[in-house]
C-alpha cells in the first residue's frame, strides 16, 4: 500500500513538473533569466487569457505586488494587464512566475530613426539615433531586465567591384535597447530604413518601419589602382606582366588611377615614397598620373582624395623594383629554326645598355642599345661565317649608385656592368 501511494505521489510530481502555461493569443518566451515566462500579446482584451495545463485544484493566481489571490482553483487566468508580473502558486507551494506585455503599446513612431545633423563630422563615422520603446520585465525580487528587440538597418553605400565603385545594399542587425550607434559613413547619397522586430514577426503582424529623408553624403573614398606597361621579350627576367603587376624588372611604367567617388571627392594628392623614407620622391595633384620606376627598391604610392569639409580618404599601393642582373651566352645558332637564332643577353632591371660585336681583326660588325634585342649573325645584311666573335657590353642597372664606392678589383660600382668575351656562332 505504501509503495502504491509513493507511486501515485511520484506520478503527480512528474505531471506538475511537466505542466506549463499557454495562451489562446500571443506568444510566450521561456529563455529570459529570473522568470519562467514572458507573454507578449498583440493587444490585450477581455478574451485574452493564460491557461495552466494541469489540474486546477488548489491553484492560486495573483500579482507580484499583491499576495492576495485574484483567482482560486481555476486553470485559466484572464485578468491581464500590460507590464505586469504574475504568480501561479501550486497546492504544494511551487510557483510559476510570468510577465505580460501588450506589444501594441510599444510600437515605434514613424520617425524612430534620425541622423546626426553635423555634415562636417561625417567623414568616417555617422551617428544614428533610435527612439524605440523598450520592452522589459521584472523578476519577483524587483530586478528589471530588457528584452532584446532585433531590427534591420538597411541603406546603400559603395562597394568596389575590382574595377569600379558600385552602389550596394548594406544591412546590419541592431539590437535594442539602444539610443545611438555609429556606423561607417555611406559613400553615396541614401536613405536609411529601420525595420523590426522579431516579436512582431512572431505575432504575425507587419513589422514597424522607419525611413529617413535622403542622406547627402560628404564622405570621400578612393581606390588606388594601376595600369602597367607590359613587355613580352622572353630574355628579360621578371619582366612586367599581368601575373605580377606590382613588382618586377625596371623600368616599371605605371598609370596610377585614383578611382574616387566624384563629385564628392574634389582634390587629389599623390606621393611616392622609397624604402620607408618619410620624404616623398614626388608630389602631384592630378586625379591620375603616370610614373616610371627605374631604381631598385620598395615604393609606396599613396593617394589622398579630399573635399572642402574637409573629408579625406587615403589608399596606397606597394611597388617593388628588382635589383639588376645581366648575363651573356657564349654560343648562338642563327640557322632560322627559331631557337637561339640571335645573340641576346639575359637580364633584369637594366636601364641603360650598349653592346658591340667585333670580328677577330677588331672590326665592329654590329651595335645596339636595347637589351630586348640582339645580333642575328649578319653584317650589312649578309650572314657572317661561323666562328668566334668578340662582344663588349656596358650597362647600368636599377641599383646603380654613382656615389657608391667602386669595387677595388673591377673598379665598377654596384649595378655597373662591363662584360667582355667570345661568342661562338654556329650554323
Amino acid at each position: 500500500m505504501k509503495k502504491l501511494i509513493l507511486s501515485i505521489f511520484l506520478f503527480f510530481v512528474v505531471i506538475v513538473a511537466s505542466a506549463q502555461l499557454t495562451s489562446n493569443q500571443g506568444k510566450y518566451y521561456t529563455d529570459f533569466p529570473g522568470i519562467d515566462y514572458v507573454f507578449v500579446f498583440n493587444g490585450i482584451t477581455n478574451s485574452t487569457s493564460i491557461t495552466y495545463n494541469g489540474s486546477a485544484l488548489g491553484l492560486k493566481w495573483y500579482t507580484f505586488t499583491n499576495p492576495t489571490p485574484i483567482y482560486l482553483g481555476v486553470d485559466t487566468f484572464d485578468q491581464l494587464a500590460d507590464n505586469t508580473g504574475y504568480v501561479l502558486e501550486m497546492p504544494n507551494g511551487n510557483k510559476i512566475y510570468f510577465w505580460v506585455i501588450d506589444y501594441q503599446k510599444y510600437i515605434p513612431a514613424s520617425k524612430a530613426l534620425s541622423i546626426e545633423n553635423n555634415p562636417a563630422a561625417q567623414c568616417e563615422d555617422l551617428k544614428l539615433f533610435f527612439n524605440i520603446p523598450t520592452l522589459s520585465y521584472s523578476t519577483f525580487s524587483g530586478v528589471t531586465h530588457y528584452l532584446p528587440r532585433e531590427y534591420k538597418l538597411k541603406y546603400q553605400t559603395l562597394g568596389w567591384t575590382g574595377s569600379a565603385w558600385k552602389q550596394v545594399d548594406s544591412t546590419q542587425t541592431i539590437v535594442m535597447p539602444l539610443t545611438e550607434k555609429s556606423i561607417t559613413v555611406p559613400y553615396c547619397n541614401t536613405t536609411f530604413t529601420l525595420t523590426g522586430d522579431q516579436y512582431a514577426t512572431d505575432l504575425g503582424i507587419s513589422p514597424s518601419s522607419s525611413i529617413t529623408d535622403t542622406y547627402t553624403s560628404n564622405a570621400v573614398i578612393c581606390k588606388a589602382t594601376s595600369v602597367l606597361t607590359l613587355r613580352t621579350e622572353t630574355n628579360e627576367e621578371k619582366r612586367p606582366s599581368l601575373a605580377s603587376q606590382h613588382e618586377g624588372s625596371a623600368p616599371l611604367d605605371f598609370q596610377f588611377l585614383s578611382n574616387a567617388n566624384e563629385p564628392i571627392a574634389q582634390y587629389y594628392n599623390w606621393q611616392i615614397f622609397k624604402d620607408n623614407s618619410k620624404l616623398p620622391l614626388i608630389t602631384r595633384n592630378d586625379k591620375d598620373h603616370r610614373y616610371t620606376f627605374t631604381q631598385a627598391g620598395i615604393y609606396k604610392v599613396k593617394i589622398s582624395a579630399s573635399n572642402s569639409f574637409p573629408c579625406v580618404y587615403t589608399d596606397s599601393i606597394i611597388i617593388t623594383v628588382s635589383e639588376s642582373e645581366i648575363y651573356a651566352p657564349n654560343v648562338f645558332t642563327p640557322n632560322g629554326d627559331g631557337l637561339n637564332d640571335e645573340f641576346r643577353v639575359a637580364y633584369k632591371s637594366i636601364n641603360t645598355f650598349q653592346c658591340w660585336i667585333y670580328n677577330r681583326w677588331g672590326n665592329e660588325l654590329y651595335t645596339w642599345t636595347d637589351p630586348t634585342k640582339g645580333w642575328n649573325g649578319k653584317y650589312n645584311g649578309v650572314d657572317v661565317k661561323p666562328g668566334a666573335y668578340y662582344y663588349v657590353i656596358k650597362a647600368l642597372g636599377s641599383d646603380y649608385n654613382p656615389n657608391s664606392t667602386p669595387n677595388p678589383k673591377t673598379h665598377r660600382r654596384v649595378g655597373e656592368y662591363l662584360l667582355k668575351g667570345d661568342i661562338n656562332l654556329l650554323r
